[in-house]
């Protein structure tokens, strides 16, 4: 995806290779088909915000994870999250993952 402006946020990178197949091809044949559409509503969100705590949302379930450097998650469903990175105005290292 490309940037439309200058000053808006936008996915830099990906640690999941899922994600970034999904994201950039469209691929969703390794995320849980029940995951889909959330990921798809959360990914595009993550893409256009400016910084991260406009992903607090009702529904998404937005926090800070500990550790450094800081990380922040969103819900999918149960113990799944997605987690990412923040750089500037760019989501960065955006992964799929279980960590409860």
């Amino acid at each position: 995806m490309s940037r439309t402006s200058l000053h808006a946020g936008m996915i830099r990178s990906f640690r999941s290779r899922a994600l970034s197949a999904f994201w950039e091809k469209g691929d969703a044949s390794k995320i849980r088909a029940d995951h889909v559409a959330r990921i798809r509503i959360r990914l595009a969100r993550l893409n256009v915000v400016k910084q991260p705590e406009e992903m607090n949302v009702p529904g998404f379930n937005f926090h800070k994870l500990h550790g450094k450097p800081q990380r922040y998650a969103v819900s999918i469903s149960g113990p799944w999250r997605i987690t990412f990175g923040w750089d500037g105005t760019d989501a960065v290292l955006v992964d799929y993952e279980q960590y409860h």
